[in-house]
């Protein structure tokens, strides 16, 4: 399977799950929603991204596909960067921080490789 697709479906039902269950999805990753009752809503907000970026990049083609997935690296980047702000500023556990550093990380490679496997056809 072509890595970008396998991002964009793996964003889409990750995105689902924090949609239809963000205590869950939370938990996941390694959050705390009794200490913090804003996580759901913070779930839910990554959530709808994630959809509405995989459904996006599934149904472009050409220059509109690259142009989304060059837009979905540079947000997993972001997220990568945000997990390990995460850690350094103590605002999540020093583990979920890693983790959510690790897969976002995993995503920008994937994205990557996907533009450099397949030219402008990512």
């Amino acid at each position: 399977m072509n890595p970008v697709t396998g991002i964009s479906l793996g964003r889409i039902a990750i995105g689902a799950v924090s949609l239809y269950d963000p205590t869950l999805a939370a938990k996941q990753l390694m959050l705390d929603p009794r200490a913090n009752p804003q996580v759901p809503y913070v779930t839910r907000l990554f959530g709808t991204r994630e959809i509405a970026l995989g459904l996006a990049t599934l149904l472009a083609s050409g220059s509109a596909r690259r142009n989304l997935v060059l837009l979905g690296v540079l947000v997993d980047a972001a997220d990568a960067a945000t997990g390990y702000l995460a850690t350094k500023d103590g605002s999540a556990p020093v583990k979920a921080g890693q983790g959510m550093t690790a897969v976002a990380s995993g995503a920008v490679v994937g994205g990557l490789l996907g533009l450099r496997g397949r030219g402008k056809k990512a």
